[in-house]
């Protein structure tokens, strides 16, 4: 373990020192290995799946296969490794971790459909071809949460449970004032150039983990890179409400927990409250000292309380 310390601390001085705001060869190579290193501590493995449309959705998966599989879908802007810390706490379930269509390592295509039926329907033919999407726990955080509830509507007889983090999509709530008078040209959202991703992580998170802005830069320009599409992604879901869907879960007796950060800054908390009327079987948990990702900023406190609203499902 202190080896693994000591490369570590290795790895984040030689990128620091190489790199400030344009990633140089070194920075990439050591944020590629930081990832993966992230990743193997969690057991997982990145696999690739063809979807029938022709478009590719990249995942991670570990090989729990025997156990319950439980879907992770992640939030605008974000990708697979966004659960990747979380998924070592959560290693008892079949882990399917996905990058969305338009997003991480998947397809990129122009002129898609990327509103939350249209990534469930994706979703569901990926767990279909695995063949575990008869009983399978779907969770979501933020973006991520709109399509975990209408993946739940579209398919109520194969989900199990339903975990909603930070979750969109429930918009009658209003939108805080941070994001008032954001446009798309003007969004702490999206990614620009390099300085707007450590602005970014401050947003989103009230206590961000320590990350090298080395590595922070050779993420800010993939989301450079994909800032045009995801201009296009983030104007088609802030319209795409799925509160009338998630009343297809109440009906259904779906049980669904519900966690939120206090601090979050991108969606309302006092969402909780309209989500908790729509869906009155939710149990909801409030985090202080929390932002918008809970999984990243509390990983085991997160992964803890999942943990024991499952329990409750077993006696059920």
């Amino acid at each position: 373990m202190r080896l693994k310390r000591l490369g570590l601390t290795v790895f984040f001085s030689l990128s620091v020192v190489s790199c400030t705001t344009t990633p140089n060869t070194l920075a990439i190579n050591t944020t590629q290995k930081l990832v993966q290193y992230e990743r193997s501590k969690a057991d997982l493995a990145v696999k690739t799946f063809t979807l029938s449309s022709g478009e590719t959705i990249t995942y991670a998966e570990n090989d729990n296969t025997d156990a319950e599989p439980l879907l992770l879908i992640h939030g605008f802007g974000g990708n697979k490794d966004n659960f990747t810390r979380i998924a070592a706490e959560l290693a008892d379930y079949h882990l399917i971790i996905p990058d969305l269509l338009g997003f991480g390592d998947s397809s990129k295509p122009e002129r898609a459909d990327y509103r939350s039926d249209a990534q469930a329907q994706r979703l569901h033919e990926l767990l279909q071809a695995k063949g575990v999407a008869s009983n399978v726990h779907i969770a979501g955080s933020s973006m991520g949460g709109a399509i975990s509830v209408a993946y739940t509507a579209m398919y109520p007889n194969e989900v199990k449970s339903l975990w909603l983090i930070d979750s969109a999509g429930f918009w009658s709530a209003g939108i805080p004032k941070s994001l008032e008078n954001a446009t798309l040209e003007n969004n702490p959202l999206l990614i620009q150039k390099t300085e707007d991703i450590y602005r970014m992580y401050d947003f989103v998170m009230y206590k961000p983990p320590y990350l090298p802005k080395s590595v922070q830069a050779v993420f800010a320009q993939e989301r450079i890179a994909n800032q045009a599409l995801e201009a296009k992604i983030l104007e088609q879901i802030v319209v795409d409400n799925v509160e009338e869907r998630a009343k297809f879960i109440a009906e259904n007796h779906i049980p669904t927990l519900v966690t939120w950060g206090e601090k979050d800054q991108v969606i309302k908390p006092e969402t909780t409250d309209l989500i908790k009327t729509i869906i009155p079987q939710s149990q909801v948990i409030m985090m202080s000292e929390v932002g918008h990702v809970p999984m990243i900023e509390s990983v085991k406190d997160t992964a803890k309380d999942y943990k024991k609203f499952c329990t409750t499902l077993k006696g059920e």
